[in-house]
């Protein structure tokens, strides 16, 4: 074409009908806005002057080949290249058959029909669902080997990389493991050596979830120093946690909200046990604020808390009103802080987690709970929707964390990907209980993408499968 076009220029052609004013001048536009973004210069205002004088017609016929020889030897535009599969992103409202292209580790472009030739790398999502990188908004991933500290450094936290690309996790949250006491050893021990993104609601106890006597110490409960940790660490820690506090007191509850309140972050609650039960609604309404979170929401725990659905199995009217105001409520499912018996009548009456998460340790990873996919297969045999469900993995928790960034497909937000695929069969989704519910889809993992780098491919859809 760019031949033709030269070898007619330099026989007076230059304005015959197959190149007519109209449809050269939309070739050369279209072709310079090509050029400006390699070379990142407004090459069509120049090129326009050019064109409006004719005697300058060879100079711009040269130039047009210049640089088309040159875009032919520029190489890949793009690092990673998804393409053809069913593109799920809430932020965007997306949901049908996309291409993405990634570029320095952030999403570049989301469109049809991307040019697999530009890409260094091609992964073919044909018939899968494309979803941002799932966040797992309650986990515990500060491991150790230190003996009575539980999540805190101790043997039963898990470090994250084993347990987070094969489900298609790229960010977990640790869900109150570490406290202003012990964060800079958690950072360097696990946030530092970990190819998964990890960030934090930093404990109000100073020592973090050692549990016992250690999470009862209002001595421990400070909420200054927690949002000077806070602050100083803020690229990692999005917010605060209670959790297993036992008594028949508000003062826990108070400082962690007071801690959020200086440094600007949710806080996350794990609401414990006392005699009589503290009144979730005043925890609701006179405690938290629009914006904190309620975690292990669907737990029965036999009296040590109350309950959000009664006992005719119905859900406490006050439960959506809460939900309406603000109030995050998230699964954390774990290793006994779900049951259908909650879970089945609030959904049923309209409460839908906000947040799906796994509360991953290695009391839940092999029980019911398993893993993220697992818990977001039985809210979608429950009665969500697939975007309902990756909403409430993706970019749902991405706004509860402040994390724009996160979670979403936007030109310029990490280029984290999970590509899964839904299975057809009959399966089985049991709770702590041994109460089974029978479903028919299971949402499985075949690659995740973070940063712009595959890190986990379960049948090697990339081509190539590995980037010299």
């Amino acid at each position: 074409m760019i031949k033709d076009i030269l070898l007619r220029i330099s026989h007076g052609k230059f304005w015959d009908e197959r190149y007519s004013k109209n449809i050269l001048f939309k070739q050369l536009i279209s072709f310079s806005k090509c050029v400006a973004f390699l070379y990142q210069k407004r090459f069509s205002y120049y090129l326009n002057l050019i064109y409006m004088k004719k005697q300058y017609a060879l100079l711009l016929g040269l130039l047009v080949f210049s640089l088309g020889v040159f875009a032919q030897n520029a190489g890949p535009i793009y690092d990673v290249l998804v393409k053809g599969g069913h593109v799920i992103d809430a932020k965007n409202g997306i949901d049908g058959i996309m291409d993405i292209a990634i570029k320095q580790g952030k999403i570049f472009k989301v469109d049809k029909n991307l040019n697999a030739k530009d890409a260094k790398q091609v992964v073919d999502a044909a018939g899968l669902i494309v979803a941002p990188g799932l966040i797992d908004l309650h986990a515990h991933v500060f491991a150790g080997t230190q003996p009575d500290h539980y999540l805190s450094d101790g043997l039963s936290a898990l470090m994250p990389d084993g347990y987070t690309f094969r489900v298609g996790v790229t960010t977990v949250v640790d869900c109150g493991g570490a406290g202003w006491k012990n964060f800079a050893t958690f950072k360097k021990n696990v946030i530092d050596v970990s190819q998964t993104r990890v960030l934090s609601f930093l404990n109000i106890v100073g020592e973090g979830m050692r549990g016992g006597n250690y999470e009862q110490d209002l001595a421990e409960m400070n909420a200054k120093f927690a949002a000077s940790a806070a602050k100083q660490y803020s690229d990692y820690i999005v917010g605060f946690k209670l959790a297993h506090f036992n008594g028949e007191d508000w003062t826990p509850t108070d400082r962690v909200v007071e801690a959020g309140n200086l440094a600007g972050m949710p806080v996350i609650i794990d609401f414990g046990g006392s005699k009589p039960n503290l009144p979730i609604k005043d925890l609701f309404f006179k405690h938290l604020r629009p914006g904190d979170i309620y975690t292990h929401t669907y737990a029965a725990l036999g009296g040590a808390r109350e309950e959000i659905v009664d006992e005719k199995n119905n859900l406490k009217p006050f439960v959506l009103e809460a939900q309406k105001r603000g109030i995050i409520f998230d699964v954390g499912y774990g290793g006994a802080s779900f049951n259908y018996s909650q879970a089945i009548p609030a959904l049923k009456a309209g409460l839908y987690p906000n947040t799906i998460s796994t509360d991953l340790h290695t009391g839940s990873m092999n029980t019911s709970m398993k893993d993220q996919l697992s818990v977001m297969s039985k809210f979608l045999n429950m009665g969500m929707s697939l975007v309902e469900v990756i909403k409430a993995s993706t970019w749902k928790p991405a706004q509860v964390i402040n994390r724009p960034l996160l979670g979403n497909l936007s030109v310029g937000a990490e280029g984290d990907i999970a590509i899964f695929n839904i299975r057809k069969g009959n399966f089985g989704f049991y709770d702590k209980t041994g109460f089974k519910l029978k479903g028919t889809e299971k949402l499985e993992c075949e690659v995740t993408i973070k940063g712009g780098k595959v890190l986990f491919d379960l049948n090697g859809l990339a081509n190539p499968i590995y980037v010299k």
